[in-house]
């Protein structure tokens, strides 16, 4: 990381990314602390309300006193897209900037942050009836062989979606028969939106791999320490929600949710919501590793909070 980084004469907006666990909140808001910061979440399960130890949500004391914003403003069994995302993003950016404060937008949902930057492809709405039709096939021949199918209709597509991602192969699948065009041929199309603002653009990696899957295997058993099963207990046993929708997909929630619905043994349980963490965090690090956006990257095992401030302080004045 330079020790100046880039500076013109828009309005700045501050973006923190990386992959889960690396600590990326806790460098928020120690930034927006001293640099006059209000932080925009970016993270697709933050935005649910119930759901804080399977998400690391930072509570009151860990929020420093730092507004926090697209934190627990829908209940599970709702639904939040990449579009809304980025509609609400845009309007807290230039709120923020009124109220003379600096946007700090920090997260690992990187599609939240891509279509910040880069707009969104004009994609089909959802159709109920074909994804009726898709779940069926699926119970009849598998993800893997729907992953197949993806892949004769939409190579690019199938590569970047694993097998075992069923809501992602749906959906590509869905655009495919919808619109009768690649869901990849239809990204690229996305209109592009310059938005009026100097983003900032800091990309946290870890030095160490194995280090960073130690701190996954170390936290997620704090969070087992901390209640989550019991947190989980009181959605599964809510009967407008199930294990099909998007909150409820989230890794650690997922893994339990199978425990608790005696698919899965406790230690099974544990594994398997460790591995698909380190998953999780090695698809966000290949995803920045894969995109042309102008990061600063910082590589470290341990995060140097004074050196990043002080790049920020001098690229702010």
């Amino acid at each position: 990381m330079s020790d100046h980084l880039e500076n013109t004469d828009l309005p700045t907006v501050i973006c923190l990314m990386g992959p889960t666990a690396i600590g990326k909140s806790a460098l928020a808001v120690y930034l927006a602390q001293h640099l006059g910061c209000e932080i925009i979440s970016v993270d697709s399960m933050l935005v649910f309300r119930g759901m804080d130890i399977g998400t690391a949500k930072p509570g009151v004391e860990q929020q420093g006193g730092i507004p926090h914003h697209l934190i627990d403003i829908l209940d599970p069994a709702q639904s939040y897209s990449t579009g809304q995302f980025r509609e609400h993003a845009i309007k807290l950016i230039a709120d923020i900037h009124r109220r003379g404060k600096i946007p700090l937008l920090a997260g690992g949902t990187m599609l939240y942050f891509k279509a910040l930057f880069g707009g969104l492809a004009d994609l089909p709405d959802a159709d109920a009836q074909i994804r009726t039709e898709l779940d069926q096939q699926a119970v009849r021949i598998g993800w893997q062989a729907m992953h197949k199918e993806l892949a004769v209709v939409d190579p690019e597509s199938a590569q970047r979606i694993h097998w075992n991602d069923p809501q992602r192969i749906q959906r590509a699948l869905e655009v495919y028969r919808i619109s009768g065009e690649p869901l990849s041929v239809l990204m690229k199309r996305r209109a592009q939106s310059q938005l009026p603002y100097s983003f900032i653009k800091l990309a946290l990696s870890p030095e160490d791999r194995g280090h960073l899957h130690e701190t996954i295997r170390i936290r997620f058993g704090h969070m087992l320490e901390q209640g989550l099963i019991q947190e989980t207990r009181v959605l599964y046993e809510r009967p407008d929600l199930d294990s099909k929708l998007p909150a409820m997909r989230a890794v650690g929630y997922r893994q339990v949710w199978a425990y608790l619905d005696q698919q899965l043994e406790y230690s099974a349980m544990v594994e398997r919501a460790v591995v698909a963490t380190r998953q999780l965090a090695k698809r966000q690090l290949t995803w920045l590793r894969s995109t042309d956006l102008d990061y600063h990257y910082i590589v470290s095992k341990t995060i140097p909070y004074p050196k990043i401030l002080a790049c920020l302080s001098n690229s702010l004045r």
